[in-house]
C-alpha cells in the first residue's frame, strides 16, 4: 500500500478487504454501519480514495442475509473461507466462544487478513457492535527490487 500524510497521520492508500463476522440474523443496517464506522475511525471515510474491494467471512456465515446485503449494497463479492483456513491465521485477539462456535479463533481478522492475500496487514484491528464483527486489511508494502549490480 502506499502511504499518504493527512494531518501528520499515515494512512494507506489501496484497496481494503474488510472481514465480518455476524450473529445470526444481524441485519444489513448493523452490517454496514459497523463497517461505515470503523472506516471513518481508522480516517478512511466515504471521501477517501481508499476502496472496500471485498468483504471476507467464514463459509458458515457466507447464507447471512445480512452480509449478503451488505456486500450487494457495497458492489463488492463476499468471499467465504473455511475454519481451517481462518484458524492458520494468527489473530492479535482469538475469541475462544468464536472457536468454540465457528471452529475458529477469529473470523473478521483472519478472513480480511485471507482476503488481502499474501502479507496483508491489519489496517484495522477487530471492531464489534451488538451482533457483528469486522476488520479490516490491506495488501502488504510492495517489494521494491534489488538493485541491479553496478560496476566494479
Amino acid at each position: 500500500m502506499t502511504p499518504a500524510h493527512e494531518g501528520g497521520v499515515e494512512r494507506a492508500t489501496g484497496p481494503l478487504f474488510v472481514g465480518v463476522g455476524a450473529r445470526r440474523g444481524a441485519g444489513v443496517e448493523e452490517v454496514v454501519s459497523l463497517i461505515a464506522r470503523t472506516l471513518a475511525e481508522a480516517g478512511r471515510g466515504t471521501g477517501c480514495v481508499v476502496a472496500v474491494v471485498a468483504l471476507a467471512t467464514a463459509d458458515v456465515k457466507a447464507d447471512e442475509a445480512g452480509l449478503v446485503a451488505a456486500a450487494g449494497r457495497l458492489g463488492v463479492p463476499l468471499l467465504a473461507y473455511g475454519a481451517g483456513e481462518l484458524a492458520a491465521v494468527p489473530v492479535p485477539r482469538p475469541s475462544a466462544a468464536v472457536l468454540a462456535a465457528v471452529g475458529t479463533p477469529g473470523v473478521a481478522e483472519a478472513a480480511a487478513l485471507l482476503a488481502a492475500g499474501p502479507g496483508g496487514v491489519l489496517v484495522v484491528g477487530k471492531r464489534k457492535s451488538a451482533r457483528v464483527t469486522c476488520a479490516i486489511a490491506g495488501p502488504g508494502p510492495l517489494s521494491s527490487p534489488s538493485p541491479l549490480p553496478g560496476p566494479g
